[in-house]
């Protein structure tokens, strides 16, 4: 996949708060509509906690709107606007110097943040070496046949157990198969054009159909 889509960068964004944002935001809904969201908030000068908790809420949810959701969404954005207030004093550099799993706990005592986004802010904000398990990532992985595995835990024993504990290779690989699966594998999949086919056990059950 590196061969073929380069160096991807991922995440996708100008600083750590965006990067939450986005990973709050892209839950339920594809990266499209995220950026929408977020250019409106980038636009109204508003890529900040501090903004986002002295804002007008029915303002902000304006401007997030096109990420879907966006009660639930803004009201789980809020909660973790005061949990880097009241916790980091707003300080995001400290989300690198705390334990991996004293962290992830913390996290995912907020309500409205679940595994992958919990996840994403450890790999991406506070680079913790954790796989981020994603639905394209499952999607891909059970059409390949490399599993079948749908539980979050499960897959991401399987990835980190299978690869070195790397920041930067995490980081790249997810990237590589959000690229993969927004291009080749959908939900409607483009399997005469992957190149992958030759490895995928789902072309080769549409080869036998």
């Amino acid at each position: 996949m590196e061969d073929y889509y380069g160096k991807t960068n991922w995440w996708p964004a100008e600083g750590i708060f965006e990067i939450i944002a986005g990973a709050v935001l892209t839950q339920n809904t594809n990266w499209l509509n995220v950026e929408k969201a977020l250019n409106n908030l980038k636009n109204n000068n508003m890529l900040d906690y501090a903004k986002i908790l002295h804002e007008k809420e029915d303002l902000v949810k304006q401007m997030i709107r096109p990420a879907g959701f966006y009660n639930q969404k803004y009201s789980t954005l809020i909660r973790f606007c005061r949990f880097i207030n009241e916790e980091f004093n707003g300080n995001f550099e400290l989300l690198k110097r705390m334990d991996t799993a004293d962290l992830r706990d913390k996290l995912l005592n907020i309500k409205g943040i679940g595994k992958e986004t919990a996840d994403s802010i450890l790999l991406y904000c506070g680079y913790h070496p954790v796989f981020v398990i994603d639905a394209y990532t499952k999607r891909i992985v059970s059409r390949l046949g490399i599993s079948e595995e749908s539980d979050y835990d499960k897959l991401q024993i399987i990835f980190e157990n299978a690869l070195p504990a790397d920041v930067y290779l995490y980081a790249e690989y997810h990237g590589l198969i959000v690229e993969h699966a927004k291009k080749f594998c959908r939900k409607k999949p483009v399997c005469k054009e992957c190149f992958l086919a030759y490895i995928c056990e789902y072309k080769a059950e549409e080869k036998v159909g």
